[in-house]
């Protein structure tokens, strides 16, 4: 497998809009995040933002087409095959919505999963390799990155039960099973130590609220940094 190397790190980063904020929103099934970001819009569009919520794969008419036609196939993808996927569903939507929206001061967008969920589900999971990921994604606009991504973590047990309450239809890969979930697990704490600056590691297995203000407070902080260095930069 590839090497991950530090030269290959640096090359992600995130969008300089100043102003402007790119959050995402990690975790596997049953963790909370769609209740989360809801939360969060009501909370920054209260301090006056332009709250955009997308979701991956999807958020354009070509994404959500692939969207589609990757969870619901009965027919098993390759790993590479699934990388490339969602890439380009994901380059899609930073070229047509996100960079656009970005631009458009004091403006949010909240991703519902983004480039951590190929480098768990793919490089470490189906065993494609995280560097291989890496890689493929190292080219504009792919190369970047949010400012911060909420890494909501609960076990697979948990993420099991919480499936079997919902009781809904399991998509393709919701349909692998426990043991895919245990991977799935390991895989986003290992991408929480890679990217210890821009991950946020939380336990989801809290209230709500509890949850609700850490997420909060960690947003806050990132506007108030924002705003300090804007202010060192005019002084």
């Amino acid at each position: 497998m590839k090497e991950i190397t530090q030269e290959l790190l640096n090359s992600f980063r995130a969008p300089a809009f100043p102003g402007s904020f790119f959050l995402s929103f990690e975790g596997i099934e049953g963790a909370g995040k769609s209740t989360q970001i809801l939360k969060l819009q009501k909370y920054l569009e209260d301090k006056n933002f332009r709250v955009l919520i997308l979701r991956e794969p999807g958020g354009t008419q070509f994404g959500e087409k692939m969207r589609q036609a990757i969870l619901e196939t009965k027919n098993e993808i390759t790993p590479l095959a699934e990388a490339y996927l969602f890439a380009s569903s994901r380059a899609q939507l930073l070229s047509e919505v996100v960079l656009k929206e970005l631009a458009v001061p004091n403006t949010v967008v909240i991703c519902d999963r983004y480039i951590d969920s190929s480098l768990v589900y793919q490089g470490h999971s189906r065993g494609l390799g995280v560097a291989e990921v890496l890689n493929i994604h190292n080219t504009f606009p792919l190369n970047l990155v949010p400012h911060l991504t909420f890494y909501l973590r609960i076990d697979a047990e948990t993420s099991e039960k919480r499936q079997k309450i919902r009781n809904a239809p399991k998509d393709y890969f919701e349909a692998k099973g426990i043991e895919f979930y245990k991977k799935l697990v390991v895989g986003y704490d290992l991408m929480a130590e890679l990217f210890p600056n821009r991950i946020l590691k939380l336990n989801a297995d809290v209230t709500m609220d509890a949850m609700t203000m850490t997420i909060t407070e960690a947003v806050n902080k990132l506007i108030n940094q924002n705003k300090n260095s804007d202010l060192e930069e005019d002084i």
